[in-house]
């Protein structure tokens, strides 16, 4: 049977028999370390919790019991060589999620949105008011749509430049 001691600066220690014990606090089991805890201050059994290495230091425990059995579970699995999952669970970081993969728009033909993109790829792009024809939408809706679904949907690099007759035209670079 491990008999445990802490001392003063609330180290522990682990001894094989009880001839190898001075006269420092000593507990053998949970119940014994939970007797010896009840006149202990919380902040001590805090800092003997922060103490033991691999653990998540903590601030504060929900109580006394808490604390002695934690306390217990962390120091008997560090002498059985094994640590025990449920000692401080860590803190996990969420997992990301995977990020979306683009992949090549392949788009319907004799949509309006494959007539826009038509227009665009012309080598003198098109009008506003050519797409405002060729869709039937107002101005505010074709700019909103080559920003939109084409711009950021569709990543398509969209220039905006004025033709020589100064009309605002659009072209995809």
């Amino acid at each position: 049977m491990t008999i445990f001691t802490i001392d003063t600066e609330n180290h522990i220690a682990a001894h094989a028999s009880a001839a190898d014990v001075t006269d420092k606090e000593q507990f053998a089991s949970e119940k014994e370390l939970a007797q010896l805890a009840a006149d202990w201050p919380g902040s001590r059994l805090v800092d003997i919790w922060n103490r033991i290495p691999g653990l998540t230091p903590v601030k504060r425990f929900t109580n006394r019991a808490v604390a002695t059995a934690r306390i217990w579970r962390a120091v008997e699995s560090l002498v059985s060589g094994e640590h025990s999952g449920n000692v401080a669970p860590a803190r996990r970081q969420a997992a990301r999620k995977p990020t979306r993969q683009q992949h090549a728009h392949t788009g319907r033909k004799n949509t309006k949105q494959a007539q826009v993109v038509a227009l665009l790829q012309r080598s003198g792009g098109a009008t506003l008011q050519h797409l405002m024809r060729a869709t039937g939408w107002q101005a505010h809706s074709v700019r909103g749509f080559i920003s939109g679904a084409l711009g950021k949907k569709m990543r398509l690099k969209i220039e905006s430049f004025k033709n020589s007759r100064g009309e605002r035209a659009y072209r995809i670079g």
